[in-house]
Parts: C-alpha cells; sequence; structure tokens
C-alpha cells in the first residue's frame, strides 16, 4: 500500500545548539583509537513544571558496533569470525551501561546537569547486555573485543525511549524485552513490564508479565522505542519501532504499517490500538541518495504528546527524518483480536498484501529533507514550547565518529500548542 503523497511541510527556522562532547575514553585499534563519548540520544521527554528549557534524556545500551565495522574501520581482523553472526554486535565497554540525563537549553546551547545510572533492586548498575532469548523472542547475540560470546543478562536493557511522570519518576521503552521498565527519581529499577509468556528468571529486580504477548513478535532489535504521555498523566502512547515479525520475518519486511498503543498510564493495560501507515522509501530524498532504501529500513523512533489523542511522530531511515501529526480517534481503532496472537491473517500480513485497514491520518509537519544542516539518525524529540520542537540524534556513544547534535526547529506558527 503506497502512502499517501506529502503535503508541504510548515514554514520554520532550524538552528544548531552548542554541545560539549564527553569523552570517556579510547581504545587502542590497528587503525587509530576508537573513541567513546557520552550519549543520550536515544530519547527526550520533559515534565509539564520543568522550568523552561528543561528536559531529560535518556542513552542506549552503551557502546557496540557490528563486528564488520571494527574490521573495515578499525582493523581488528580477529572479528572477521563473528561476521556473519545475525544481528551480533561487540560490546566494548561494558561499564557504560543505560543512563538518563537531566539537561537545559540555556541561549544557543545544551548544558548537562545531571546523569543518572539505572540500577538494579540492590543498587548495582543495570547492563546493556542482552536478555537471554526464547520462545518468546530472538534476541542479537553479544561479543567482547576478543571474539568471545558474552553472556546475556536477565536483567539487561536496551533503553530507547523516555517519559517523565509527574512524582519524578519515570517510564523507559526497551528493545529487548520489548518491555516498559519504571525508574524511581533516582534511576532505580521498581519494575520491569514484559509481555505474557516472558519470565527472565534471574532478573534483579521485578518483572511482571503483563503486557500482550504479542509484543514479543517484534523484530529483532526493534522493540519499543517511541513512548509519550499524555499531558494529565492518565494515558501513555507507545509505538513500535517497525512492523512486527508475525508470524514471521517476511512479514516485518514487507508490511508497511506500525502498531501504535494508547495504554492506561496505571495499570498499562491496552486501551486502543491503531495502525501507523509508514511512507514509501522513494520518498526519503537523502537515504535514496546515499543508496538503496528498503521498507524494513524505515523507524518510528520518537512520539511527543500535544494533548490527549494528539500525537508527534518521529518517522525515519538514515538521513531523512519526517515529523507528523496524528490524532487518535474511535473510528481508526483496530479491532480487538488483532491484539491475539492467533489472529490470521495478522495485520502485519493484511498489510503486505495491501489490504484496507483502518489506518491513521497524517499531516506533515517537518522534513529534514528541507533541513540539509541537520545531521542523520534522529531519535530524541521534545517540544519546548508552542513553536519550539528539540531534535537529537544518536551519536552510537561516538564509536563510529559521530558528533551529538542537538537542533531547535522553530515554526512560524505555534504548530505545537
Amino acid at each position: 500500500m503506497k502512502a499517501p503523497r506529502e503535503a508541504t511541510a510548515s514554514p520554520c527556522v532550524v538552528r544548531r545548539l552548542a554541545w560539549a562532547e564527553e569523552e570517556v575514553g579510547s581504545i587502542a585499534m590497528p587503525r587509530g583509537a576508537l573513541r567513546v563519548v557520552m550519549g543520550f540520544g536515544s530519547g527526550l521527554t520533559r515534565r509539564r513544571d520543568d522550568p523552561p528549557g528543561t528536559f531529560w534524556a535518556v542513552g542506549d545500551r552503551g557502546p557496540n558496533l557490528k563486528a564488520e565495522t571494527l574490521v573495515e574501520r578499525y582493523g581488528l581482523e580477529r572479528m572477521r569470525e563473528i561476521e556473519h553472526a545475525d544481528g551480533a554486535k561487540v560490546m566494548p565497554r561494558l561499564d557504560l551501561g543505560p543512563a538518563i540525563a537531566k539537561l537545559r537549553v540555556v541561549d544557543d546551547r545544551v548544558e548537562l546537569l545531571e546523569v543518572v545510572r539505572l540500577t538494579d533492586a540492590e543498587g548495582a548498575p543495570v547492563s546493556g547486555l542482552p536478555v537471554p532469548q526464547g520462545e518468546h523472542a530472538r534476541c542479537e547475540p553479544a561479543f567482547d573485543l576478543d571474539g568471545c560470546l558474552l553472556e546475556p543478562d536477565p536483567s539487561g536493557l536496551d533503553t530507547e525511549g523516555i517519559a517523565a511522570l509527574a512524582d519524578g519518576s519515570f517510564l523507559v521503552g526497551d528493545e529487548f524485552g520489548p518491555s516498559l521498565v519504571r525508574l524511581d527519581p533516582q534511576g532505580q529499577v521498581e519494575a520491569r513490564f514484559v509481555p505474557r509468556g516472558v519470565t527472565l528468571e534471574g532478573a534483579r529486580y521485578p518483572v511482571r508479565p503483563c503486557l500482550p504477548a504479542i509484543a514479543a513478535k517484534r523484530q529483532i532489535n526493534r522493540g519499543f522505542e517511541a513512548i509519550a504521555l499524555s499531558p494529565d498523566g492518565c494515558w501513555l502512547y507507545l509505538a513500535f519501532q517497525s512492523p512486527l515479525a508475525h508470524p514471521d520475518e517476511a512479514a516485518h519486511d514487507g508490511a508497511c504499517h506500525v502498531r501504535l498503543w494508547r495504554l492506561d498510564a496505571a495499570t498499562l493495560e491496552v486501551a486502543g490500538q491503531y495502525l501507523y501507515l509508514l511512507d514509501a522509501p522513494e520518498s526519503f530524498a537523502r537515504d535514496m541518495a546515499e543508496g538503496p532504501l528498503a521498507r524494513n529500513d524505515l523507524k518510528v523512533s520518537e512520539l511527543a504528546c500535544l494533548g490527549e489523542d494528539r500525537l508527534l511522530v518521529l518517522e525515519r531511515g538514515s538521513h531523512t527524518t519526517k515529523i507528523y501529526e496524528v490524532r487518535l480517534s474511535d473510528d481508526r481503532l483496530l479491532a480487538p483480536e488483532h491484539l491475539d496472537l492467533a489472529t490470521r491473517p495478522t495485520v502485519e500480513e493484511l498489510s503486505c498484501q495491501g489490504s484496507p485497514l483502518p489506518q491513521l491520518a497524517k499531516a506533515l509537519l517537518f522534513t529534514s529533507d528541507d533541513a540539509p544542516e541537520i545531521g542523520p539518525d534522529l531519535e530524541g524529540m521534545v517540544v519546548l514550547s508552542s513553536s519550539e520542537l528539540l531534535l537529537v540524534n544518536d551519536n552510537d556513544f561516538g564509536v563510529e565518529g559521530a558528533e551529538t547534535g542537538f537542533w531547535v526547529v522553530e515554526f512560524a506558527n505555534p504548530e505545537l500548542g
């Protein structure tokens, strides 16, 4: 099914904010040093009563690279032995795991105010190692710099989205489980909410299998990346990063609809399921200029809530990022049986077939194809005011040379009010 033709994006001005990258070490490699810096670009949020310009950010599991990157960029030939391991990642600094940060915009710069490392029930740091895989989900294997397989960690998290609650606590979205994780104001895990049927035995905090079992059908490394809280705190909105691999990976590769949930923020029960239609790959101009772009390369990486059932959706390839406004309504609800694992054909199969589905209407607000000064890999988005949106890229902890960039998009009209 083809995406509707895009409307013209809203008039806006873009400016980049200054940011001091914090280097946390380097590792000697045959072709030069592998430099590691802090990374907080996986998701952004703010509370209604936060001071103006103050916001929160989350980093992901920690520094990780593909084996082929270590071979081609850094000359680490021993990594060739694991190049073809499906989804394999090399994790060179296990001490740099999931963390959140408090930041503030001051004039034309972003200041780091505080870093909060995520900890387990006993106060020990939570790792970014993948959880054990099983019937519930496939998980990518992780290796060290010697090419040795690292043991999975049932407490491990790949934190990719964040919502700040009024009481000072946080909810973060995790790609591994996939799961939602409740943190106290100090970053300690109070509970991890996983799909029914997932146990994570040995986790060092409470694990509650209360989410629909269908969530475990997420494509490998494509779990919960986009979450946002309604202004009154009653609803949590959640989008999968891409179509589910349901019933199989072929369905993920061919589908063009992403599931978006509205959950009761108190119980995490799904109150509504909707479908977001991804744009056609050829409409991502900057990505197409870099080379082929497939449907399964597209992702939903962030949500921001403008009001009850009114959302901004960050949809991207790598170089092109688009921001759409969507409004949830009862006439676009997906039938309840599509939360059931047993329902056939699945939403993803119907999407592959081009069958009619009750997808959300989309209104284009911004595309980085019109703003070449904005870099690739945008994953974080937060509303600063009725006319200002803040975007940040995921720098992957600098292991491939990327730098963190913060950009303010200021609209000519109060689009975000």
